[in-house]
């Protein structure tokens, strides 16, 4: 019997380094994409295309995304925030880039500078560039497009469901491939979760859609169960739950990857992750970035004896 899988996207190198205080080189980002390749974990947020000035983390966009592209087996993503850095994707040679706008347009104007209108209109000009590219390799380039603050603002507050919804017909309707929902500053409950969600795929249908949770008030987990019940195969996650929010005061980062694989696995999902892998790359990242607050109970109380890790089994 086959099992059902599960997507873990590590999201580390991208949303969990944006606001440590260490610049980690680029051999070392590259050495973290190629251990989680090996340790099965195989979709990753390599960088983002933003200018240096206001996250120097990414100085070495360039660098990092061609350095990824040669590491067998990994499938590189990277973040934009607008046409130009979509271009410098391109340009790089990224056949998978992550889009993202605020359903909170006061998030959005403080986080880009721009309405989430606004956002929305510059995704649909990302869509005509990638479709009106000479070049072939370009036009097959896969684009994603997340819904940041969809269950609540530090700023703004109350985000309407209706309008969650809204964007999501609109990113549809202007040419996204892949649809993220986003609990970017850790507002979400199970309750919420489930009853978006149902929403969310009802109207996406066969377009893959993803969640991308933060564990700020400590229901990140308890989400991605509700996001599980109403059909979701596919989250972010960060090695050591590195990452947050700069609107999201004494916010902790994003869901753990080591803790989310073994939910998954727990739950009978193959995520084709080892989790033991996982364990000594975090501390490895540890070393590098002292000072850094890491969460996790895998890490802290190891791994109990009666689990057995989903395997994909072949019918007989």
């Amino acid at each position: 019997m086959t099992k059902e899988t599960a997507q873990v996207r590590e999201v580390g190198l991208r949303d969990g380094l944006q606001m440590v205080r260490t610049i980690l080189s680029t051999e070392q980002k590259l050495e973290w994409c190629a251990r989680m390749v090996d340790a099965g974990c195989t979709q990753i947020e390599v960088t983002s295309f933003v200018p240096p000035k206001i996250v120097p983390q990414f100085a070495d966009a360039v660098e990092v995304a061609t350095g990824a592209l040669k590491i067998d087996g990994l499938h590189a993503a990277a973040l934009v925030p607008n046409l130009k850095g979509a271009q410098r994707a391109f340009d790089v040679g990224l056949r998978k880039i992550h889009y993202v706008l605020s359903a909170s347009n006061e998030h959005n104007l403080k986080n880009v500078r721009r309405t989430t209108v606004e956002s929305a209109e510059d995704f649909a000009r990302i869509v005509a560039a990638r479709d009106e590219s000479g070049d072939a390799g370009v036009r097959s380039t896969v684009l994603g497009a997340g819904v940041a603050t969809a269950f609540g603002c530090t700023i703004q507050g109350r985000v309407d469901e209706r309008f969650v919804l809204g964007l999501v017909e609109t990113l549809l309707k202007a040419g996204a491939d892949e649809i993220t929902i986003a609990d970017t500053v850790g507002y979400a409950n199970p309750g919420q979760v489930r009853a978006l969600m149902r929403r969310v795929l009802a109207l996406t249908g066969d377009v893959p859609v993803a969640c991308h949770f933060h564990d700020t008030r400590g229901l990140g987990l308890a989400n991605v169960i509700a996001a599980l019940d109403a059909g979701v195969r596919s989250f972010d996650a960060s090695l050591g739950g590195l990452g947050g929010c700069p609107f999201a005061p004494n916010a902790t980062g994003n869901i753990n990857t080591e803790d989310t694989v073994f939910l998954l696995e727990s739950e009978g999902l193959d995520t084709g992750i080892d989790i033991g892998a996982l364990l000594a790359i975090r501390e490895t990242i540890a070393g590098w970035l002292p000072g850094e607050p890491f969460t996790g109970a895998i890490a802290r109380a190891g791994l109990p004896k009666t689990f057995a890790r989903a395997e994909t089994e072949a019918l007989a």
